[in-house]
């Protein structure tokens, strides 16, 4: 029996999703912890520890639900209420750094998706190409 590898080409790429996996925690917090004061909705009585799990309910929930926020934001609320800890933002402040994190989950899926396009085009014009080499190789 073979081991399946996971292949860039797998269905949740193609649909511009991405599976946990295909999250990195440890860089999505580094972006987050240097980047969050410069979002719209921070506030300077908050620290960084205040937001972070608001944004890892936000790029963890975009892999385990996809689809909208909308549709996914019972879920997430309720995955915030059950991680936040010590965080001292409501639960309206939270949703916007869970929506952030959603946001920059689905435009990293549509650019690994938009990728694994490219390659797949570019494969199918080089079978093309090398069968029509072929072919007038065999005249």
């Amino acid at each position: 029996m073979h081991s399946r590898q996971t292949d860039p080409g797998d269905a949740h790429h193609e649909s511009g999703t991405l599976a946990l996996e295909d999250v990195d925690a440890g860089r999505e917090d580094a972006y987050w912890a240097r980047w969050y004061r410069h979002e719209c909705y921070s506030r300077c009585e908050f620290d960084y520890e205040d937001y972070a799990p608001a944004y890892c309910v936000g790029y963890i929930g975009y892999a385990q639900y996809g689809g909208s926020f909308a549709d996914a934001e019972p879920w997430l609320c309720s995955n915030w209420m059950r991680i936040k800890g010590d965080s001292r933002l409501s639960l309206d402040e939270a949703r916007l750094a869970m929506r952030a994190a959603w946001d920059r989950m689905a435009r990293e899926a549509a650019r690994r998706g938009a990728r694994v396009a490219s390659v797949r085009l570019i494969r199918r014009r080089l079978k093309t190409a090398s069968f029509k080499l072929g072919a007038s190789l065999a005249r």
